[in-house]
């Protein structure tokens, strides 16, 4: 395709995105929200064709009562069962722009830390609203739910999702914050060895189950880590989130018998999506969780 071909097709799209947006003066009040990006985005109706730009953002507008408007996702957008016979726009590592542009959205919610960055440049010259979606603490999963909501016209829903949720995670507070620390290494990947920082939520989902993330204070949010320095930490317990054959990822410290968590038979999986998918449904990994750290502190001595 020609740049000016390109450039006409882009304005197209903004024109038919308008007529769907734009709709009659009075019809509807516009609405303002604020997104996790600190930007504020305004939709001058109801969003009737979302792009939803990664598989936690499509659990999220499914939640919030949105559903039906959602027109098109990216790869690995597998909940609700729905979502997964939705058309498809591309992947985090790249954005098929002509797939975008056929769907006609008037809302695209995109991952701010997972979309490719020059594609969303281009995105924002379509002239759609853009929402950035990247909840880092569990109750920004029910502040986007009702944010979402808003924009959707579906308040109601949204607002009962987020209750629901905010009700189940403040009962797992109550139960288990408070308990006994828990020093844990969370381990996503062996090869190379990869682990979370504070900054994902799943350090927040941590210190709910009175555990602590021992790499909390690095920078990036997906770090790799040395075995030495995980040595170094002597965790209390090891959680490995992603499924492998047999467990082989959290297995490979059985041979290092000094360690803590391998001492007391402190080596437990979740699921591969129960934590690191910033939806609802981390209620249930948080449970999960909880339960696995408390099982640890039956093993004290």
């Amino acid at each position: 395709m020609t740049t000016t071909t390109y450039q006409a097709r882009l304005l197209s799209t903004a024109l038919l995105a308008c007529a769907t947006v734009c709709a009659i003066p009075g019809a509807h009040a516009a609405v303002t929200v604020r997104d996790d990006a600190g930007n504020s985005v305004t939709v001058a109706r109801p969003a009737q064709r979302i792009i939803a730009m990664a598989p936690h953002i499509t659990e999220l507008l499914f939640a919030a009562g949105g559903g039906e408007r959602v027109v098109g996702v990216m790869n690995y957008s597998d909940y609700p069962e729905a979502a997964k016979r939705l058309p498809l726009v591309g992947s985090n590592a790249t954005i098929d722009m002509e797939r975008v542009l056929a769907l006609r959205p008037d809302l695209l919610v995109v991952w701010k830390s997972g979309n490719t960055a020059g594609q969303l440049e281009q995105l924002k010259s379509l002239g759609i609203p853009i929402f950035y979606s990247d909840p880092q603490k569990l109750e920004e999963v029910a502040t986007s739910l009702t944010r979402l909501g808003q924009l959707m016209g579906t308040e109601a829903a949204a607002q009962k999702a987020a209750q629901d949720y905010r009700q189940r995670i403040a009962g797992l507070s109550a139960t288990y914050a408070q308990r006994p620390v828990v020093r844990v290494f969370y381990q996503i990947w062996e090869k190379p060895l990869f682990t979370l920082s504070g900054e994902h939520i799943v350090s927040d989902a941590l210190r709910v189950c009175g555990g602590r993330n021992v790499f909390a204070a690095l920078k990036a949010p997906a770090p790799t880590v040395s075995t030495e320095a995980v040595l170094q930490e002597n965790p209390e317990a090891i959680i490995g989130g992603v499924a492998h054959d047999a467990e082989s990822g959290i297995n490979i410290w059985k041979p290092y018998r000094g360690m803590l968590a391998v001492q007391r038979g402190n080596l437990f999986m979740l699921g591969g999506e129960q934590l690191v998918r910033a939806t609802p449904r981390i209620a249930d990994g948080v449970a999960a969780l909880c339960e696995r750290l408390e099982t640890a502190r039956r093993r004290r001595p």
